[in-house]
């Protein structure tokens, strides 16, 4: 998919929503349990609530990983359901070079048919160049998350840089491995205050992110500083979505949680908005 693409849905769904699908057997309804295939009965019924509100899809790999071959039929089944003009991220967070990085875009994009991928890109170039080579697929890279950890190194000031962060040099130079065409970035919802910052470093790329709900990241400032003429976002959600309802009912209160959420949407898109809908 490319970024008009991307944008038009965002114009006509008035939406930046994206679903998390992070089954857990643990937490899923207990009636599913008794189905052939729990992971995606699940994820079919979510998919089916919310799909008026979502623009984009993010299954997260170790959630299917984690259950061997049966988590990857049920994720196969899961991106083969989930319509062809929907977004569809596989949040993997792989980082490698070489004949390695090869093979996992082949995976993702060719057999699986994933849009795009989440990377780490501490390995540098060569381990995010052969996500690139592939037409109207899209390479995200981390870059300022929402975890604890994240101040162990991203927020380090680089020494003789004039007050520049770790974060910051990283979507400095890997901006220019790529183009806002086929690179995002992940900024977690709650580091609102980097928003601002990032936007003068990237002003026309996409950026996924991640925190709005259970996190506590705010949707209205994350809209306000991230905003560009392009939509520019992916707001992630997934267990104040997914999780909403534990009974038989679950995938309504799915639904019902997205429009709530989309609605809230809107609304910070009418109020933001630098496009003409």
């Amino acid at each position: 998919m490319n970024k008009k693409q991307l944008f038009d849905h965002i114009k006509s769904k008035k939406s930046f929503l994206c679903v998390g699908l992070d089954p857990d057997l643990d937490k899923i309804p207990k009636h599913l349990l008794e189905t052939e295939d729990p992971i995606f009965e699940f994820n079919k019924a979510i998919i089916d609530a919310t799909l008026p509100y979502a623009i984009a899809y993010k299954p997260n790999i170790a959630f299917y990983e984690s259950l061997g071959i049966q988590g990857w039929e049920a994720l196969k089944k899961t991106i083969e359901y989930i319509p062809q003009e929907i977004f569809t991220i596989a949040d993997a967070k792989r980082g490698d070079i070489g004949n390695t990085s090869n093979k996992y875009a082949e995976a993702f994009f060719k057999k699986m048919s994933f849009d795009a991928i989440t990377l780490a890109p501490y390995m540098g170039y060569d381990s995010v160049i052969p996500f690139l080579n592939h037409k109207d697929k899209w390479a995200i890279l981390l870059a300022s998350t929402s975890n604890i950890g994240a101040l162990d190194f991203q927020e380090l000031m680089i020494e003789n840089s004039g007050g520049q962060k770790i974060y910051e040099k990283v979507i400095e130079i890997s901006s220019k491995w790529g183009s806002d065409q086929n690179l995002m970035y992940v900024i977690g919802a709650t580091r609102v205050n980097t928003l601002a910052q990032i936007r003068k470093i990237i002003p026309d790329h996409f950026l996924l992110i991640p925190g709005v709900g259970v996190q506590g990241g705010d949707l209205d400032l994350v809209c306000k500083y991230a905003m560009n003429n392009f939509g520019g976002l992916l707001i992630n959600s997934a267990r104040s979505i997914i999780y909403a309802d534990s009974t038989v009912n679950f995938a309504y209160h799915a639904g019902l949680a997205a429009a709530e959420l989309q609605d809230k949407m809107a609304t910070a898109i009418q109020k933001y908005e630098k496009w003409s809908l």
